[in-house]
């Protein structure tokens, strides 16, 4: 074999896979056709956290008088915004850059890669040249991409995705936003914040529809505050061009509803990469939404051939990938003495929204839907000090445990710094610590990871031992000299 461990898809996956297979001795290519870091650097995480800053910035701004400023308008700043945003993608870019994977002894190739057989590709660099290459083991990481949903006339519509919008140098004055997922909410309140007039249309009845209702109902409420245009309950049917407008027509409860719009963002979903690569010649066939069946180990159809990512789903994160990564890198070097199966049971995330919705394990829905009994233990984090301080708005923290036990089967966080607060939680129920682990936990004041030091106070608090309690305060009246209230004291000897 040329290689040990041959990687398709230089992306979080990509990366995480080679990078593994080089610090332990084993010769690695990488193929990638396209840019290094993949989506998360180049048009996914990077990008919209360094926009969704800028808006937040925008929106402290305009809100000063919350903190005693005089508020100041902001407007006419697009292109520096964006300037921005590319400015943060070049400072990151040399942590995934090829030099540096060189320098860790992987052969970097800029090209495509077809399967020929089960241990060979066909490798197509990008000025042309052909050859094969052969590995005992192949990882596909190709990663994923937006999907685009059949609706008529919108090809005409020139639409916006989460991978072409960083293009942009101006404004969109009316931005339609179809999804009320994660990155469509994300990019819905940052557009809004910058200054965009945006209509978001859910074909649901509710935003974040993976997330309980009442904690949807934050970021709902925010954007009703922020002024965005929400349209839940909408069915996008079809798109034209009016008098030279831009127009959608959507179905409500069987009326037609028409919205103007200057330009249109895509968010519906995202579908995984398998073109080209030569799927067909192994008899592998990629399900609907273009992720590829993959065993427990995140084997494919050959004990050598691996899929981690985007690609092989089902979670399209990028600390999902790198932790499928590891499996299916150490799975392919190593697969031969033991497998290991990828574990999902803990699998943590962060929606990026004001407030931000984090989450971990089960949810309130989820447990009730799979039967699971369980408690669930609330805490209002508007009345943290540290909130307080920075006028950090409504927020909410729910802990699933099951019924009179501090394990922790799930928590959800909502508010400013959620994904920081959670942290804790994820770590605790990876390592079977439960709240009174947390609570037993000194945690500097005042910080917002205090938040879930006082979660698990009131789960505490509210699984106090009566009987105890009771017989505690009959021996501190005791202590005092005195009596418990029900017992009759003689005023002339002070005792009982």
């Amino acid at each position: 074999f040329d290689y040990n461990l041959l990687v398709i898809g230089g992306g979080s996956a990509g990366l995480v896979s080679a990078y593994i297979g080089a610090a332990v001795k084993a010769r690695v290519a990488l193929i990638e056709k396209d840019k290094m870091g993949g989506d998360c650097l180049n048009t996914g995480c990077v990008p919209s956290k360094a926009l969704i800053r800028s808006a937040k910035a925008a929106d402290t701004m305009r809100h000063a008088d919350r903190y005693g400023l005089e508020s100041v308008p902001v407007k006419g700043q697009f292109r520096q915004i964006m300037a921005r945003v590319k400015r943060v993608i070049d400072t990151v870019e040399p942590h995934d850059s090829p030099e540096r994977y060189r320098q860790l002894g992987v052969d970097c190739i800029s090209g495509t890669a077809t399967f020929v057989s089960p241990w060979e590709v066909l490798v197509t660099e990008n000025d042309g040249t052909q050859r094969r290459l052969t590995a005992r083991s192949i990882v596909v990481a190709t990663g994923g991409r937006p999907a685009m949903p059949p609706i008529e006339g919108i090809a005409d519509m020139a639409p916006l995705t989460s991978d072409n919008l960083w293009s942009l140098q101006e404004r969109p004055e009316r931005l339609l936003v179809l999804g009320g997922g994660p990155i469509g909410c994300e990019l819905t309140q940052a557009f809004t914040r910058l200054g965009s007039h945006v209509t978001q249309v859910e074909m649901g009845n509710r935003l974040l529809a993976k997330e309980d209702e009442d904690v949807a109902a934050y970021v709902l409420e925010q954007f009703h505050e922020d002024g965005v245009d929400v349209r839940l309950g909408h069915r996008a049917a079809r798109f034209a061009i009016e008098s030279g407008e831009k127009v959608l027509y959507c179905d409500r409860d069987g009326a037609e509803v028409r919205i103007p719009f200057d330009q249109v963002l895509v968010a519906v979903g995202r579908t995984g990469n398998t073109n080209g690569l030569g799927l067909e010649t192994l008899g592998i066939e990629p399900e609907r939404n273009g992720t590829v069946p993959v065993n427990e180990d995140l084997s494919m159809t050959y004990p050598n051939i691996y899929a981690c990512g985007d690609v092989a789903g089902p979670y399209q994160f990028t600390h999902a990938a790198a932790h499928q990564a590891w499996h299916a890198a150490v799975n392919g070097l190593f697969g031969t003495f033991k497998r290991f199966r990828v574990d999902y049971r803990i699998m943590p995330w962060v929606t990026f929204t004001a407030p931000e919705v984090a989450r971990v394990g089960l949810s309130e829905a989820e447990a009730t839907e799979q039967g699971v009994a369980h408690e669930v233990t609330r805490y209002d984090l508007g009345d943290l000090d540290r909130s307080i301080a920075e006028s950090g708005g409504p927020g909410l923290i729910k802990v699933l445990t099951p019924p009179g036990k501090d394990k922790i089967l799930g928590a959800v966080v909502v508010g400013p710094q959620a994904g920081e607060i959670l942290a804790e939680f994820t770590l605790a129920m990876k390592h079977g610590l439960g709240l009174n682990k947390i609570l037993g936990t000194i945690h500097p004041y005042p910080t917002w990871t205090e938040a879930a030091k006082f979660t698990a106070g009131q789960w505490k608090q509210d699984h106090a031992p009566q009987g105890v309690l009771a017989l505690l305060e009959k021996l501190h009246t005791w202590r005092r000299g005195g009596s418990h209230p029900s017992t009759s004291v003689d005023p002339a000897e002070g005792r009982p």
